[in-house]
């Protein structure tokens, strides 16, 4: 028998996650194609009698849930969110992740940030000893641009769609950045105080739990705390 792709991983841990949503739930869904495959899970949940609102983190997420038959709202109405479903770029043994491959990263904190409770799914390959392998995005107003990008040093890169800069769905840049990441704390402080830097795909405490797969076998990871 063949062994299970990483797809088949990502939609493994997907759909474990998805069984924490309960009728009467806002959840948040993430954005990026693991984050999609809990989007299809919970459209058939939905098909199949669950109740519960969403929020997108992005304009490519909302389309996906709504052809799912997922009821989207906006999250500028929305005060708290119950649960968020999300994946991640890397995600440490202490549930610190990296964020942003998809663009979304500062949309994905905020919904994370007002979550009761935000999940990671990822196949194995995003299981990381320490965080670090993988770039740091970086979300940039337009106006700061070359300020903030000197700022941050020679190892941020400018992300391009095409031939032109790439734009999130805010209508802001991106930077994609080689840092250390010995202190990742002191890094998200130091990030947090530029201005004209808008976020950054550091996600340090906002996950509670992650599902984690790795040849079909799907390994649930739990913050040891209190649901935020």
């Amino acid at each position: 028998m063949d062994e299970p792709t990483n797809d088949q991983d990502k939609r493994a841990a997907a759909l474990a996650a998805v069984g924490e949503v309960r009728s009467g739930m806002i959840v948040g869904l993430g954005t990026g194609t693991t984050a999609a495959h809990a989007i299809a899970a919970l459209g058939q949940r939905c098909r199949d009698g669950l109740a519960i609102r969403a929020v997108a983190t992005s304009d490519a997420t909302a389309r996906l849930a709504i052809d799912h038959g997922i009821d989207i709202v906006d999250f500028a109405d929305v005060a708290r969110i119950d649960l968020t479903i999300d994946g991640a770029d890397e995600i440490d043994p202490d549930l610190r992740a990296i964020k942003g491959a998809g663009g979304a990263m500062l949309r994905e904190k905020i919904v994370a940030t007002a979550s009761r409770r935000m999940i990671v799914i990822a196949d194995g390959s995003k299981q990381v000893g320490a965080l670090g392998e993988a770039r740091v995005p970086v979300e940039i107003l337009p106006f700061g641009r070359e300020s903030v990008l000197a700022t941050l040093g020679t190892e941020a890169v400018l992300r391009m769609s095409g031939a032109a800069p790439y734009r999130t769905d805010s209508g802001n840049l991106i930077a994609d950045c080689r840092f250390d990441l010995s202190d990742p704390v002191a890094l998200a402080r130091r990030l947090d105080a530029i201005p004209g830097l808008l976020g950054h795909g550091l996600f340090l405490t906002e996950v509670d739990a992650a599902y984690i797969a790795h040849r079909g076998v799907v390994t649930r990871l739990e913050r040891e705390r209190t649901s935020r």
